[in-house]
């Protein structure tokens, strides 16, 4: 009897251990943008793994993701995230104008707090039918065209920006500019939420015959939807869009989390961090790995927003605020 009891005891006093050693585990909230999903699956596990290994400390990562400008709205309305990995700097300067993040939340981390970057493409269905091949081909009547809603995803700024940009960058004027943003959402028949929403009114709901979005988007596709569903076409120009993130100081700071939401951004500019930005799709800071994705990254001539829009928040007043250019140019069908 008394050795069943020790048992029992001993059993219970493992499992006491094994419990406080789950409740001591440190949880952070990353809030990111809608097709980086894919992404921060793999990458959380590494970084969960290196923490262990450095620190001896277990955390869990949880995730939440949506339209960007969405997602940058529910923290400022109180979402507890710890950290912010956003698609556009517009929308964590919007959580650094209202005290959320801090104001040089860009110098925080090396190249302007942005580990990856990326660019818009065009995603076609197989076999490209409509025989698209660069911005030119979206205006052609009887072309539809899915694209996020600028106002609502940095993925459809970007892809406006990119629209815009690559007539300025080829000699036209602003004029010639706007002139083809307006034909090019004539041809937009719905505007998606997000990257996401975007991705499944092209593929479920079966509308439109070309997808403007991202480019690691491609690969999320092929794993999502199974490969062969679309092709991607890679425009002669486009944006260099960069992904930034930040330390959501006033969440981080209540939590305790502060050291452990810096060493988690810190850690996306380490190598293993960048190889799996790579597989993803997404442009490496790192030139060894950008190098070995070559077949992955095709040449496009870039050309970046401070090129023609001043910076992303100039921008963000003259196009896409309330009242701005893109409301003047775009009329829902």
């Amino acid at each position: 009897m008394c050795v069943e009891k020790l048992t029992k005891r001993i059993a219970l006093g493992l499992m006491l251990t094994v419990s406080s050693g789950l409740m001591s585990a440190q949880t952070l909230l990353n809030v990111s943008y809608d097709v980086s999903r894919e992404f921060y699956k793999d990458y959380n596990a590494a970084f969960v793994a290196h923490y262990k290994k450095t620190k001896g400390s277990e955390v869990k990562i949880d995730q939440s993701h949506g339209g960007s400008s969405a997602q940058a709205r529910a923290v400022n309305d109180g979402l507890d995230a710890d950290v912010v990995t956003m698609n556009t700097a517009s929308d964590i300067d919007f959580l650094a104008g209202t005290g959320v993040v801090a104001k040089d939340w860009s110098k925080k981390f090396p190249n302007n707090a942005a580990p990856t970057t990326s660019t818009m493409l065009f995603l076609t269905r197989n076999g490209n039918p409509k025989g698209i091949k660069d911005w030119d081909d979206l205006i052609k009547p009887g072309v539809q065209v899915i694209v996020v809603n600028p106002k609502t995803g940095g993925n459809g700024r970007m892809a406006y920006l990119a629209a815009w940009g690559q007539v300025r960058k080829k000699g036209g004027s602003d004029a010639d500019a706007q002139a083809y943003v307006k034909k090019l959402y004539a041809n937009v028949p719905v505007l998606a939420k997000g990257g996401r929403d975007a991705t499944n009114v092209f593929l479920q709901r079966n509308i439109g015959d070309v997808l403007i979005t991202f480019e690691s988007e491609v690969i999320s596709v092929d794993r999502e939807f199974g490969e062969g569903k679309v092709d991607a076409v890679h425009p002669s120009i486009s944006l260099l869009t960069e992904n930034p993130v930040a330390v959501v100081e006033r969440t981080a700071a209540k939590k305790g989390n502060s050291e452990l939401a810096k060493a988690y951004l810190d850690y996306l500019y380490s190598e293993e961090a960048q190889e799996i930005a790579a597989k993803h799709a997404l442009r490496t800071r790192n030139s060894v790995i950008l190098k070995k994705y070559a077949q992955v990254f095709k040449p496009i001539s870039l050309f970046q927003v401070s090129d023609y829009f001043g910076s992303l928040s100039e921008a963000q007043k003259i196009h896409f605020n309330d009242g701005g250019l893109f409301d003047k140019i775009y009329s829902p069908h």
